[in-house]
């Protein structure tokens, strides 16, 4: 895994490497892991009330480092492995994420934060779409239910392993500036492409989406402006579905899909 980065030695890799150190901020020294599920579609984290999830990698085959010793570990010091280049023991660090950043208890006071605006039940896409219809929009990963949003604005779909009418992610270094809305997979936290991605998107309006995303207001200052993401209410009913290779049953039960964004500012 990467080295720990020091104020007086800056690198290139700074604004990479600050993005993962500033989600692991906050987790509790003193948090373990109960268990860990390393499922067929994906990775699933249970620390306290929290389960975590993460997309399981399609890049790469290595197994999560330590696979079968993994509960009790620190929930800590396994966030870290996010900052890994390998792919699972980076999905596993980012569900470990998840577990302290969208445990319900831990979400439920920024709902009531009156410097947020948030939003459940529909997805990102649907509670987006009044403010997209009309506008150049680039969703990087192909979402399942995106024929509404074509119709309604100027659409275009980067995808690692593209679908018809997709376009290759490398695209990115040509759409992205020129899009005024993108929507970005929280599974670019794992490939570690998330940092470029942004970059490429700061005269866009950014939606970091999916399961995979953490729910913390830390983004706002990353270049993030609405975080979309999942709590799981009931674990018990979902960690089965983990196990045993489900992909899209539990966002019919047990679960949320909650939106935060920041309200502005007045002047």
């Amino acid at each position: 895994m990467p080295s720990e980065l020091t104020a007086t030695a800056p690198t290139a890799e700074a604004g990479l490497w600050n993005i993962y150190e500033a989600l692991i901020a906050d987790l509790d020294a003193s948090a373990k892991i109960d268990a860990f599920a390393a499922g067929l579609h994906w990775f699933g984290v249970r620390s306290g009330e929290g389960l975590g999830l993460a997309m399981a990698p399609p890049e790469g085959r290595a197994a999560p480092t330590g696979a079968g010793r993994i509960a009790r570990l620190s929930l800590l010091e396994t966030a870290r492995r996010a900052k890994s280049w390998n792919f699972s023991d980076a999905a596993l660090g980012v569900a470990a994420l998840n577990a302290f950043h969208n445990a319900p208890d831990r979400v439920q006071p920024l709902i009531a934060d009156v410097r947020y605006t948030t939003h459940t039940g529909t997805n990102a896409f649907e509670y987006m779409l009044p403010r997209v219809t009309g506008k150049r929009v680039t969703v990087i990963g192909h979402f399942r239910g995106l024929d509404r949003m074509a119709e309604h604005c100027d659409l275009t779909i980067l995808e690692r392993r593209p679908q018809p009418g997709d376009l290759p992610d490398p695209a990115c270094e040509d759409v992205l500036p020129r899009s005024d809305f993108v929507f970005i997979t929280g599974t670019t936290l794992i490939n570690k492409t998330l940092p470029r991605l942004l970059a490429l998107s700061r005269g866009a309006f950014v939606s970091l989406v999916g399961p995979t995303t953490p729910l913390t207001p830390r983004w706002f200052d990353l270049g993030v402006d609405l975080v979309a993401g999942l709590i799981v209410d009931d674990a018990p009913l979902v960690w089965p579905i983990i196990q045993e290779g489900g992909q899209h049953s539990f966002f019919d039960a047990g679960t949320r899909m909650l939106q935060i964004e920041r309200k502005a500012r007045r002047v």
